[in-house]
């Protein structure tokens, strides 16, 4: 099993608003938001308890189950995400934004080069609109480091 620690209050509000819930959405809601943001979740089912979601099946690829993660782990009112199937993610690498964090930054601290940024990016869309649209608490998915 795998388990991830997400800010509670930082994640995106699916109700409009400040994202300041006691609980998360129901996984009908979360499952809304992933196949709004284009994740195949086929294979994947997710069960909420309170603020903890669990995602239990086994993705189309371990690079969709760390999407999923980071998806339902980055709206608000989550803030734990478990999962049943850990060598689908044994390998990830997570990285919490922090204030004055930027892409680049993050790319140089753990792919050692600031200039590839674009990868963090690329490997954190849908759920990342631009480069620049980061902020405290969300987790980002860290392509190509070593767990």
């Amino acid at each position: 099993m795998g388990l991830w620690n997400f800010v509670k209050d930082a994640g995106k509000s699916l109700f409009g608003g400040k994202a300041e819930a006691a609980e998360a959405p129901k996984a009908e809601v979360l499952k809304a938001e992933l196949k709004d943001l284009g994740l195949d979740t086929s294979g994947v089912d997710l069960k909420v308890e309170g603020d903890k979601v669990t995602v239990s099946g086994k993705a189309v690829d371990a690079a969709t189950k760390e999407k999923i993660i980071l998806a339902v782990g980055n709206v608000g009112g989550v803030a734990q995400v478990e999962t049943d199937h850990d060598e689908d993610t044994q390998e990830a690498v997570f990285h919490t934004v922090e204030k004055g964090d930027t892409l680049s930054a993050i790319a140089k601290k753990y792919l050692g080069n600031a200039s590839r940024y674009p990868e963090i990016f690329e490997a954190n869309k849908p759920m990342l609109s631009h480069p620049d649209k980061i902020y405290p608490g969300q987790m980002l998915r860290i392509p190509g480091a070593k767990a």
